[in-house]
């Protein structure tokens, strides 16, 4: 018998982790990842600092600087953080705020009555998470530094002398930790549009953004004096659709020290764009506000709709979907102690909101209505049409259901389905055409792998309404197959498959194919890709060999790559997933162990929404515009 070595499990194997180790030990608890997702997050909670010192009346000019060694710095023309001794610690109060967690001005002590940074980790977190992070801090005419790396200080707190004449506020320069993130290059389109949005959020405040990177330095000056009514506008204009009527529709209530503000614009799209915030903080999960904006305006246009005739005593009353189609709005609101979900504030439950929102948009909604009678029908108008689509939708849906067509046992004739009926272990690839997806059937391990492959034109959805999908002959076997509905009667419960790959050539057919399911999912079974269930495959462009050797390669530069470093060889070009036998598109494209596969992930919904208006919808010049702008950046084309 063997000797057991016993571990020590006393009082001593029990750690506390002191002043930022826990951050720098479990990032994600505090940033929830270490993509570029939590990278950029760094960014946000400096600004939002900032933009809490504007809230307060005290700075109206933020400038954020990209620069050549990889760092960021962030200065406004606030108050500054006071230069004294903190009496509860005992050490300098702008220690206090960059290594203490849960430490700030916003714990009800009068500092900021209204703030998105609530938890006082910010400032804390991000010096935890940098290579080194410094601070400049002028307050009452004079000037304090004090620098610090991983989160602790290498030079103290000192005054250096008299601000510069009339300078106040806080200049934070940092460097991400490239031994905390996977990715340490600050992307400049994810910060233009956060710092677009806080502009737009925060009425006349100016918000310098540069990036002194590379050869060509970029500079954007926003400020944006008409606020949420310009933000609508901007949020139209990415979307190239025509109005229904020509002004933003505004409103705004204060009760106490809660205001509230509400604008919004129909076009002659098909798709609701509703953004909320919360103290500047972006709610995408909604929350009180969101709630008592839509109730008010489906109320108010319901009540109109039958003081105008549209509807009659026995007439249902128009949907919220109804009226909200076409329908561009903002809706932000301020106040003290705002209740978050999180961490990462997705969702507002303050009850008190609720009734805030509701009572503004139904008086000013109301309003205008009155006074802008043709343009409060053509919105009635829009909403009755949407009406007869769901109805029209519904018959379809009915008529598809006495067809069997989405009954629980029917399945699509060409599924080829998995044993297992596990969801979390199955994949259901969406296969490009029936000589692909007979390779796939012969190639995939049928224990847990599905194939359905796709004939007929993909229907897009962008220009259609739900009733025009339930008459698609290449949407129809998909919802069968994913089990799960769609629209309003999408259960996620019901899905039978974990991941849904969609497995289309590497060529341009191929990506228009990809979008245009994409846009379904997106448009009619968004929830599938906040859940992390859709993927794209991504089969191999080339088949290198020489001799006995072979690699594939997924790029042109790959294929080089590998050219070089088997002295020569011949390059296979693989034109369609079809022309790979069975064991080659295995191990190229379904082999859990060798495959690569992308997740298909919502970074920014309003962004998406903008590209996929863009580019699935009726116009086509900013489409034209779009493509040649960006043309440049495509590789591996294949016409």
């Amino acid at each position: 018998m063997e000797n057991k070595v016993e571990k020590v499990y006393d009082d001593n194997q029990i750690q506390v982790l002191e002043g930022l180790e826990a951050v720098r030990k479990r990032p994600g608890m505090y940033i929830g990842t270490t993509s570029q997702r939590g990278l950029h997050h760094l960014v946000y909670e400096i600004v939002d600092n900032s933009i809490d010192e504007a809230m307060a009346g005290y700075c109206d000019r933020i400038e954020v600087t990209l620069l050549p060694d990889g760092s960021v710095s962030v200065s406004d023309n606030g108050r500054g953080v006071p230069a004294g001794i903190n009496p509860k610690t005992g050490t300098p109060t702008l220690e206090v705020v960059f290594l203490v967690l849960h430490a700030g001005g916003k714990f009800g002590g009068g500092g900021y009555k209204i703030s998105g940074g609530l938890h006082g980790v910010g400032a804390s977190v991000v010096n935890a998470l940098s290579e080194w992070l410094e601070v400049k801090n002028c307050h009452d005419g004079k000037m304090y530094t004090e620098r610090f790396e991983k989160g602790k200080v290498v030079r103290p707190f000192a005054c250096v002398g008299d601000a510069p004449e009339g300078r106040h506020g806080l200049y934070v320069r940092f460097k991400p930790d490239g031994e905390i993130f996977e990715e340490t290059v600050f992307d400049y389109e994810t910060l233009l549009i956060r710092l677009r949005e806080q502009a737009f959020l925060n009425a006349g405040i100016q918000i310098v953004f540069r990036d002194e990177r590379g050869d060509e330095p970029r500079e954007e000056d926003l400020c944006y004096e008409g606020g949420i009514s310009q933000f609508v506008e901007y949020i139209n204009s990415l979307k190239h659709a025509t109005m229904i009527h020509d002004n933003v529709i505004y409103m705004r209530a204060e009760k106490g020290d809660i205001t509230a503000e509400v604008a919004m614009q129909y076009n002659d799209t098909y798709t609701e764009s509703i953004v909320t915030f919360a103290n500047n903080m972006s709610t995408i999960d909604g929350g009180t506000h969101e709630v008592g904006f839509k109730n008010a305006i489906t109320k108010v246009t319901n009540n109109y709709a039958r003081k105008l005739g549209y509807l009659k005593d026995a007439d249902k009353n128009l949907s919220g979907e109804d009226v909200r189609e076409g329908l561009t709005a903002v809706v932000s609101v301020k106040l003290p102690d705002a209740q978050f979900e999180s961490q990462t504030k997705a969702k507002l439950g303050n009850s008190e909101i609720r009734p805030i929102v509701d009572n503004i948009v139904t008086e000013k909604l109301s309003e205008f209505y009155e006074e802008n009678p043709d343009t409060a029908k053509l919105i009635i108008d829009k909403a009755c049409a949407a009406s007869r689509a769901r109805e029209a939708a519904r018959k379809a849906r009915d008529l598809a259901r006495r067809k069997g067509v989405f009954e629980g046992s029917t399945l699509p004739g060409k599924l080829a389905d998995c044993q297992d009926r596990r969801m979390e272990y199955t994949e259901l690839f969406l296969v490009e055409g029936d000589s692909a997806g007979g390779s796939a059937k012969d190639a995939r391990d049928s224990r847990f792998q599905a194939i359905l492959p796709m004939r007929g034109k993909v229907l897009n959805v962008e220009k259609s309404r739900l009733d025009k999908v339930y008459s698609n002959e290449s949407l129809i076997p998909i919802i069968q197959a994913l089990g799960c509905g769609i629209g309003d009667e999408f259960n996620s419960e019901k899905l039978r498959y974990g991941k849904i790959i969609i497995m289309a050539d590497a060529d341009v057919d191929g990506s228009h194919i990809q979008v245009l399911l994409l846009t379904f999912f997106f448009r009619h079974m968004r929830q599938l890709i906040e859940d992390g269930h859709i993927f794209l495959a991504k089969p191999p462009l080339y088949k290198v060999v020489k001799g006995k050797q072979e690699k594939y390669a997924f790029s042109d530069e790959e294929r080089d790559k590998i050219l070089e470093e088997f002295g020569g060889g011949q390059a296979e070009r693989y034109k369609g997933l079809g022309e790979m036998d069975k064991e080659q598109l295995w191990e190229t494209t379904m082999d859990p162990e060798r495959r690569t596969i992308i997740k298909v992930e919502i970074g920014d919904a309003m962004r998406c929404d903008d590209i996929f208006s863009l580019l699935m919808g009726d116009k086509v010049d900013p489409r034209r515009e779009f493509i040649e702008k960006n043309a440049k950046f495509v590789k591996n084309l294949d016409i």
